[in-house]
């Protein structure tokens, strides 16, 4: 990937109800802590147009406030042509989406969508979609995108301190 710095990331699942709203909720918490919450435009979309308009799921919405996270607000909405020039980098929750996405994206823009466990800690693993399972699923997943954004907002605070020498020890 190029060593463009990385200023804008959506998160992409089936339906934009559980998965994606759940990452950026939580990302935007993780970097908000450290100081960084200006620093990249977060948003979550579907690969799907079932949802459009709803609520996160509210198992999402509880299992987020549990740990002090409020996405109540968001709103589920279908990924738009311009997102792939919108956003810097693409997440996409299972191998699915990413499939679904890169099927979609201009050839030119497919670099930009990856897995999202991948891209953030370097792991192979999908995070499981929870909507037909129950309340421990949707804890499982939280904790699964949790690890995943604070290892994604080690590497974005990384590159923000990093020397414009190019001498990075690693880039995104």
């Amino acid at each position: 990937m190029s060593a463009k710095p990385i200023t804008s990331i959506l998160f992409v699942c089936l339906g934009n109800i559980c998965r994606s709203p759940l990452a950026e909720g939580v990302l935007r918490a993780v970097l908000a802590g450290r100081g960084l919450g200006r620093t990249v435009m977060l948003d979550s979309a579907a690969t799907s147009g079932w949802e459009v308009g709803s609520a996160p799921d509210p198992r999402s919405i509880s299992i987020a406030a549990h740990h002090g996270i409020d996405i109540s607000g968001q709103r589920a909405r279908r990924v738009a042509p311009e997102d792939f020039a919108r956003f810097d980098v693409i997440l996409g929750m299972d191998r699915a989406n990413v499939r679904d996405l890169k099927a979609i994206a201009p050839a030119a823009m497919r670099e930009r969508i990856h897995l999202f466990l991948e891209f953030a800690d370097g792991g192979a693993g999908e995070v499981p979609d929870p909507y037909y399972d129950g309340p421990d699923a949707f804890a499982e997943v939280y904790r699964m995108i949790r690890e995943a954004s604070e290892a994604l907002a080690n590497r974005l605070a990384a590159r923000v301190s990093a020397p414009e020498s190019g001498q990075a020890s690693s880039t995104i």
